[in-house]
């Protein structure tokens, strides 16, 4: 016996990325908040 899978949802939802102005505030908080990402992987690319 087969069991049916349930159907996706695919209620439209507000994207959060676009719902938020691009301002350089809000810029400069993302870029400030990513700095730990941005320097693991500048140590990654510097042992390949």
């Amino acid at each position: 016996m087969t069991t049916q899978q349930p159907e996706p949802d695919l209620t439209p939802r507000t994207n959060q990325i676009l719902a938020e102005p691009a301002t350089v505030e809000n810029c400069r908080a993302d870029y400030d908040a990513a700095a730990d990402i941005r320097q693991r992987m500048d140590d990654q690319n510097a042992t390949h």
